[in-house]
């Protein structure tokens, strides 16, 4: 079996964080025990391009008791937890291929190392995988029935490659299901975002000024933590509805152009580039502390930032000092990589249970419905999404009621009335 990992040693460490994620993640176990009885993924090859953590170890793991030939490897270098591949390569005999740290040389060819199994479903966060098939191996597409996302950030990409008419193969946007973007992005990027902030700076977030910018759900998740937490909260947006909605929340709404000489601590949730540029660096107060929670390191401009500073320190592990040329400073955190998974571990396993529950059941969904499926990007079928929903008030123990057939009957009449 190929593999490409920092040390196999560390595999005694690693399972026992796999099953600490599995029990916070019930959904996927009730998945998991009927696809190792139905075997519903059998004779499939799954490439899957995500961030190596303890959670997408059980998804991994669940393809696998569902059939599946599954492949694994990084869709971002610091995210990777390296006892966690030690435990999928000597434990589960999954192969990836993925180490912390790894340069673009390396991360690439672990890219094409999980695609040349030639794949039936492409597993995306961030739409790397789909990407190099499009730009360099466009011959694969044959093989594959259809692929999922998991980001904001890959479904724009997709729908782009959807829009000019160049998509190979169809997709389905796990991040629009609402068990996904609902809870992953607002739940879990909310709190792992501030983890990642905290443990890389330790800072107080009581009083300080935090700006948050983009106000989508990952966005909404942020600022409703640091809110929570008692800062004082600037958002700053470019859509008038998302903004309105951030000032009926409560918070102060700013072009970043004026929150740059307020802010404390600065954060992008966007999925755009240089949405903290060099010119609002210069305005910032010294010691500010600037983060990243969007997929691609793109959203700050550090190489801009580097230009314009005289001086530049590595402070601790996650924190680079930035000495501009009028003497103020201006902290980075994680290099900016998104954050919650730099210097955290990312999203809670309770969270990402949905999340995965969803890939799992898309990749089945997949494979029943081989060869009738066109070359768009689809939404998760809204069955599906609702009974990962339903999985999770069982798995919580919490009941909801149902209509009576006098109330289905009351909702789809047009006649009946006041």
């Amino acid at each position: 079996m190929k593999y490409d990992i920092k040390d196999l040693k560390l595999a005694k460490e690693g399972k026992l964080r796999i099953e600490w994620a599995e029990e916070r993640m019930p959904v996927l176990r009730l998945i998991r025990e009927r696809f190792k009885k139905e075997k519903p993924l059998k004779g499939t090859v799954i490439a899957c391009c995500l961030h190596v953590t303890t959670e997408t170890a059980n998804l991994a793991i669940t393809l696998k008791a569902g059939g599946a030939d599954v492949r694994l490897c990084a869709s971002n270098p610091l995210s990777t937890q390296d006892s966690v591949t030690a435990s999928l390569v000597k434990d589960y005999k999954i192969p990836t291929f993925a180490v912390n740290g790894e340069d673009n040389k390396r991360y690439y060819s672990h890219i094409n190392a999980v695609l040349d199994a030639k794949p039936n479903i492409t597993m995306d966060d961030g739409a790397d995988l789909v990407s190099m098939i499009h730009k360099k191996r466009q011959n694969l597409a044959e093989y594959i029935l259809a692929g999922t996302e998991e980001t904001t950030t890959g479904v724009i990409r997709l729908r782009s490659l959807e829009k000019k008419g160049l998509l190979l193969f169809p997709v389905f946007a796990i991040n629009d299901a609402q068990t996904k973007h609902f809870f992953d992005n607002r739940y879990g990027t909310g709190q792992s975002t501030i983890d990642g902030i905290l443990r890389a700076t330790n800072v107080l977030l009581s009083g300080c000024k935090f700006v948050v910018c983009g106000y989508g759900w990952c966005g909404r998740g942020v600022a409703m933590r640091a809110s929570g937490m008692g800062a004082n909260v600037i958002v700053c947006e470019v859509d008038p509805l998302k903004a309105l909605e951030a000032v009926m929340d409560g918070y102060r709404v700013m072009p970043i152009d004026c929150a740059a000489k307020e802010g404390d601590v600065f954060l992008s949730t966007t999925g755009d580039i240089n949405v903290i540029d060099t010119k609002h660096f210069i305005k910032m107060k010294d010691g500010a502390i600037v983060a990243n929670s969007g997929h691609f390191d793109v959203e700050i401009n550090v190489k801009g930032l580097k230009k314009m500073s005289k001086k530049t320190r590595k402070m601790k592990q996650f924190v680079n000092e930035y000495t501009l040329k009028n003497g103020r400073r201006v902290n980075v955190l994680g290099d900016g990589r998104l954050i919650n998974l730099a210097a955290a571990e990312g999203h809670p396993a309770s969270v990402m249970d949905m999340s995965f529950a969803n890939q799992a059941l898309t990749s089945e969904f997949i494979k029943k419905n081989a060869g009738r499926l066109k070359k768009q990007v689809y939404k998760v079928p809204l069955n599906i999404d609702e009974k990962v929903a339903r999985l999770k008030l069982k798995a919580m123990g919490v009941q909801i009621d149902t209509l009576t057939q006098e109330q289905k009957e009351y909702l789809a009449s047009w006649q009946l009335g006041t």
